[in-house]
């Protein structure tokens, strides 16, 4: 099992920034990528940016790519979105995602974005 703990969120006013983090524990040696998605009320859940474990080549879904930035610290298990610019539809549950190698998916509780106009 893994275990993920987001934290972060907040209201922003838009063109500003915030960091979310992401701290994995329990059977994080069997993790191979990370993901952050997003739900707005009354939407789907929709991807946002991955990274795999060992630091592969980041990916991010259109809407984001440019503002947001995804890494990660294998020392503290902890995975980050970093994210600029941002725009009143950024506003939503900000949810991270965590695929092992047996490819069994663990969700954080989420943290809430909020972004003024």
């Amino acid at each position: 099992q893994v275990q993920l703990v987001e934290s972060g969120g907040g209201l922003v006013q838009t063109g500003g920034s915030l960091r979310l983090s992401c701290a994995a524990s329990g059977r994080t040696f069997s993790v191979y990528n990370m993901r952050w998605f997003r739900q707005a009320p009354g939407k789907e859940r929709d991807f946002v940016a991955a990274i795999t474990w060992s630091g592969g080549i980041p990916n991010y879904a259109d809407s984001v790519e440019g503002r947001f930035t995804i890494s990660r610290d294998n020392a503290k298990n902890t995975v980050y979105l970093q994210m600029n610019s941002l725009k009143p539809e950024d506003t939503a549950v900000y949810y991270c995602n965590a695929r092992d190698m047996s490819y069994n998916y663990y969700w954080g509780q989420g943290t809430q974005v909020t972004v003024s106009s």
